[in-house]
């Protein structure tokens, strides 16, 4: 189908309208040659040919659900990126332009930036179907290129865009540059490809390529192309631009980083400690003065910031008060002993939730409640990051939230984009964890939610769309491996905590990948091991599941060395596997720091 015939019938329409208006005193012929200069600027504006011609921050091509042609496109804003996909096209000066597009989907925009005079924007709240967005503009005295984009907004869901138009006088350009050749691999990081290539004659940029998607522009024939995963393989092609348009892609090569140390927080060591630490309750193991916390600890998690109420988002956190913990420091002393532990390299972090804190992100606004009280918390007592110990119903899945890659469920939805707000706002040091039980990670081998598996509990597997749509952001996963039921493992045996068997095949399941409720199409991908610590009670008196040091030796032998396992076969050796978590550091203490001095013999 020929996606301009409606703009033919407008310009025959057109033709008409010029021909009667000739008749008109002072109406010249000069401005029927005006209007049959028009012509439509927007290179690919129906996506046919892939994201060609544009520059974006999230999205890929679909064939459904499209409005003409097989192409449109699909974006997801997610955090603080509301998935803008640009074009910068070349105008004439002081020109009338009509910038057209058809979305649909909530909060969606089509503007113009760079004009020159007025930069101008649509928007439509909602479109179930597909709805046309128009807006004019006229260009600068001297404006020579114009930014034409689409955008959704944050947190708001996926929308489409198709048969984007900017139609106004063209400019006659001459011929696109040729294609880039030599494109060579510079330095690898884990996070950056340095990229350069031979310069192109008549060029006047260059559009980066990553694994087929343009994921940003060059003005010279050299760039480095950042925000890359640790110890992924990446392909990169290269084209050049002029004001004709853009030249074939050069030929790919390919690139892999390298492996870091896990999410963004390049400071921790090999093999890390993390603990929680009782500093808002009391209980039998007894208060434990974060100055007294022994330097075997890498990662002190303070238990626990709460909600003022289920579904308000607003956290607080309260220390415990001196009628509960007669031997707590003043708050002063607190804050200062924290600044020491970090100066001696540790991390601490507030923790949110736990056995008690019911948090239900079940609305924007308390997502947004959600982010400003943890920053309060965070900046109030200079932590590191963020602990997210959801339990009980915090999350669990609508019965139609079927496929983890793409969650519907708000409190799903809601609890990703605050997490990816926090992470943007203070950056790649920030640390940020997990601590799901296994309820809501490994059962979901078997179970996902309610919607396909006849009836299950909706919090089965319910975690796994969080910790993969951050995988690329999340520090440590520590998953408890404690007051947990049997589960299925990848060799479909049932395992049972209490030995050494339990924790190597939910740790093998976490690093090799598993399909959800058994659907090979979806498949959870792997972690890598410098994410993973394993999470056990750390005394007989913490809960369900202790096993002895002799039991974490041994698991820590099979998943490291493949040596001393039981009936359980992994699927790999994983040396680099970050370490242990345990609840709690004050429960450890009360059993005479067992569990960490065998960490610390068994890593040296």
């Amino acid at each position: 189908m020929d996606r301009h015939r409606p703009l033919s019938r407008r310009r025959r329409l057109l033709s008409v309208l010029t021909a009667a208006a000739l008749a008109v005193p002072g109406i010249t012929a000069l401005s029927s040659a005006a209007r049959a200069a028009d012509a439509d600027l927007a290179k690919n504006g129906g996506f046919e040919s892939g994201l060609d011609n544009w520059t974006c921050t999230a999205g890929s091509t679909v064939n459904s659900p499209v409005r003409t042609g097989s192409s449109a496109l699909r974006a997801t804003p997610a955090g603080n990126d509301y998935a803008q996909c640009s074009q910068t096209v070349t105008v004439k000066p002081d020109s009338q332009y009509t910038l057209s597009g058809y979305v649909r989907g909530s909060y969606v925009y089509l503007g113009a930036s760079g004009t020159g005079t007025t930069d101008v924007s649509t928007w439509t709240q909602s479109a179930t179907d597909w709805q046309q967005l128009t807006t004019t503009f006229r260009t600068g005295a001297s404006t020579t290129k114009v930014t034409i984009y689409t955008h959704g907004w944050y947190g708001t869901g996926t929308y489409y865009a198709d048969d984007l138009s900017l139609v106004g006088p063209g400019v006659d350009a001459g011929q696109p540059p040729a294609a880039p050749t030599g494109l060579t691999v510079g330095t690898v990081t884990s996070s950056t490809v340095a990229l350069s290539w031979s310069a192109v004659t008549g060029a006047t940029g260059y559009s980066v390529y990553r694994d087929g998607v343009k994921v940003q522009t060059a003005d010279g024939p050299s760039t480095t192309v950042s925000g890359l995963s640790p110890s992924t393989a990446y392909s990169f092609q290269v084209a050049a631009t002029n004001d004709a348009g853009e030249s074939a892609k050069s030929a790919t090569v390919t690139a892999t980083t390298s492996a870091g140390s896990g999410g963004g927080s390049s400071d921790l060591p090999t093999h890390a400690l993390v603990g929680y630490l009782h500093a808002s309750f009391a209980n039998g193991a007894g208060y434990t003065r974060m100055a007294d916390v022994p330097d075997s600890w890498d990662v002190i998690d303070l238990a626990f910031g709460e909600p003022t109420s289920t579904t308000s988002g607003d956290i607080r956190f309260t220390r415990c008060p001196v009628t509960e913990c007669p031997t707590a420091e003043s708050d002063a002393d607190f804050k200062a002993a924290i600044k020491a532990k970090q100066a001696a390299g540790k991390k601490v972090l507030i923790s949110i939730g736990g056995q008690n804190g019911q948090v239900q992100l079940t609305t924007t606004a308390a997502r947004d409640a959600f982010v400003s009280s943890v920053s309060k918390i965070i900046d109030t007592y200079g932590l590191d990051g963020l602990d997210i110990d959801f339990e009980g119903h915090s999350l669990s899945l609508d019965a139609s939230d079927t496929n983890f890659k793409s969650p519907t469920t708000p409190v799903i939805v809601n609890l990703i984009s605050a997490l990816k707000t926090l992470k943007a706002k203070y950056g790649s040091k920030f640390v940020l964890s997990m601590a799901p039980e296994t309820f809501f990670v490994q059962l979901g081998y078997q179970y996902y939610g309610t919607g396909k598996w006849g009836g299950q509990d909706p919090r089965a597997g319910a975690y796994l769309p969080v910790i993969h749509a951050l995988r690329d952001d999340l520090t440590l996963l520590h998953v408890q491996d404690y007051n947990s039921g049997s589960i299925t493992g990848l060799d479909n045996q049932y395992h049972s905590m209490g030995g050494a068997d339990f924790h190597i095949a939910m740790t093998d399941m976490l690093l090799t990948g598993f399909p959800v409720a058994g659907d090979a199409n979806n498949v959870f991908p792997p972690l890598r091991p410098d994410q993973i610590a394993i999470g056990m009670p750390a005394s007989t008196n913490a809960g369900n599941g202790y096993v002895s040091p002799t039991e974490v030796n041994k698991t820590l032998d099979c998943l490291t060395k493949k040596t001393n396992c039981g009936s359980y076969a992994t699927h790999g050796t994983w040396p680099a596997l970050r370490g242990l978590m345990t609840w709690s550091i004050n429960w450890d203490r009360y059993g005479s720091w067992e569990f960490s001095k065998n960490f610390d013999g068994y890593f040296g």
